[in-house]
């Protein structure tokens, strides 16, 4: 695990299935590294299938720890907001339940007040007020299982990759290209 130091800061996005956002976290110049796990929930430790059940109150989430010369926590809070749905209540696209919720993680008061700038702006601008997403507390973040790591590259043949994990990569490409680190 990465941790932050003097040249490095860490961000935990909340934004769905965490495959989708650590494929298009990945992508991003300036990242890093990416983990994806849980967090906000009341089981220490849990497994894949126990917060899948939603009863642990967990949110799949990403851990990602970036260079703030190369990219901002704001320019990575418009990435997050502008490649999943931070209109839908606990659920994204199919995916369903209190595990798939669109939440932001801060990690410090700057964090937590930039995402509230930032989403109040796209709440004037791009959602109409409609967007949902929580500003939580960070708690523990458990990273997920090794196979849940770099999972869209790792299983490009698995058709929730194409169906789902493809188009977020492809909207990242579209609308944010001068981010890529490709």
């Amino acid at each position: 695990m990465t941790q932050a130091n003097e040249t490095t800061q860490q961000a935990i996005f909340a934004g769905g299935c965490f495959w989708c956002t650590e494929a298009v976290m990945l992508r991003v110049r300036g990242v890093q590294q990416v983990e994806s796990g849980y967090i906000g929930g009341r089981r220490p430790n849990p497994s894949y299938e126990q917060i899948c059940t939603g009863v642990t109150g967990h949110a799949e989430a990403v851990r990602v720890t970036f260079d703030p010369s190369q990219v901002s926590y704001r320019d990575l809070l418009h990435i997050f907001f502008g490649t999943h749905d931070p209109t839908t209540l606990n659920r994204q696209g199919a995916d369903r339940g209190t595990q798939y919720r669109s939440a932001l993680f801060p990690l410090n008061d700057d964090q937590r007040a930039e995402a509230q700038a930032v989403m109040q702006e796209l709440n004037d601008s791009t959602y109409a007020g409609g967007i949902v997403t929580s500003i939580e507390d960070a708690s523990e973040f458990y990273v997920a299982e090794d196979y849940h790591q770099d999972y869209y590259a790792n299983n490009p043949q698995n058709p929730y990759c194409g169906a789902v994990v493809a188009p977020k990569v492809a909207k990242l490409r579209q609308s944010y290209a001068h981010f890529l680190n490709e």
